[in-house]
């Protein structure tokens, strides 16, 4: 797939065709515009956590950082018992990270990725380039209305992204829809604890609203529980989850000190801030970083 012409990677782009509502997307990409050298290493391909086997051996770079992200996304993918030839679609793409890993790993694969923000999009289609006979496409989408047939994909993935979605109901039932039988849901969440529901709602809303005001919208509330839930009503098998949380813990130490490098001083104290209560709730086991796994299931075959 070759590209015609330049790509705009304007991170000024008009607020309003850029349907973004995650502030740190826009800090994000107006650094990644301007080559700083730490933030185009550590999210110039994946924009999630990182996942470290031995945390203790986290060493706080953006070169460690790059590593781990990546470890992430192969956890989470491998997750999805993945192999030659299938048809992935990847919710919440991103810069094309998760589409990039595997485009590298498999071949003779359809690789999909939707967002709802032609920003991140453009990135996507300028990094990321079929190799090993694979097919890719990015397509700008809602993930809870997706534009696609039923049946169409073998596997969806939604590497930390879900509670940005406005509805986790629609998102499975459209997933549902467009997976084969035997096809794969895989996801990585927060999910909270029940017992600490109350505690962790109060302190999300703490400093009025810091998190919401720096990471956009999102939602923090849909326990194991739920999930079962969600996964019964769109007619999916939970087939169980895995949390992860202390591989994940480095992130926050890497983090605070990027988001205090900023060159916006009131953005690096309101980031760090938020980032912190994150950090909070995650080391007091409010939240567990988590991923979990569905499958649509087969019909069995009607006697004749």
């Amino acid at each position: 797939m070759k590209l015609k012409g330049k790509v705009a990677l304007n991170p000024r782009m008009d607020a309003a065709a850029s349907n973004s509502t995650m502030p740190y997307f826009d800090a994000l990409l107006r650094r990644l515009a301007e080559n700083e050298p730490d933030a185009q290493l550590a999210f110039g391909r994946h924009v999630h956590w990182g996942y470290w086997t031995d945390p203790e051996q986290a060493t706080g770079t953006a070169e460690d950082y790059a590593v781990a992200a990546e470890a992430m996304c192969r956890e989470t993918c491998d997750a999805a018992d993945l192999r030659h030839g299938l048809r992935i679609l990847d919710v919440g793409c991103g810069f094309g990270g998760t589409i990039a890993s595997l485009n590298e790993r498999f071949r003779n694969v359809d690789l999909l990725g939707i967002n709802i923000d032609p920003r991140q999009l453009a990135r996507a289609r300028h990094l990321v380039q079929p190799r090993r006979g694979n097919r890719i496409r990015f397509v700008e989408g809602n993930a809870c209305a997706l534009p696609f047939a039923a049946g169409m994909f073998d596997v969806v993935l939604a590497v930390e992204c879900i509670f940005h979605f406005p509805s986790r109901d629609d998102f499975f039932a459209e997933t549902a829809r467009v997976l084969v039988e035997g096809g794969r849901l895989v996801i990585s969440d927060f999910v909270p604890a029940p017992e600490t529901a109350a505690t962790l709602h109060d302190y999300s809303a703490g400093e009025g609203g810091i998190v919401e005001r720096t990471y956009g919208k999102v939602d923090f509330f849909c326990t194991l529980q739920r999930y079962q839930e969600l996964a019964e009503l769109a007619g999916l098998q939970n087939l169980g989850s895995r949390p992860i949380t202390p591989h994940t813990l480095p992130t926050f130490i890497f983090l605070r000190k990027h988001h205090r490098a900023s060159p916006v001083p009131e953005e690096a104290r309101r980031f760090d801030r938020a980032t912190m209560r994150l950090e909070v709730a995650s080391r007091m086991g409010w939240l567990d970083y988590t991923i979990l796994r569905f499958q649509k299931p087969r019909r069995l075959a009607a006697r004749a």
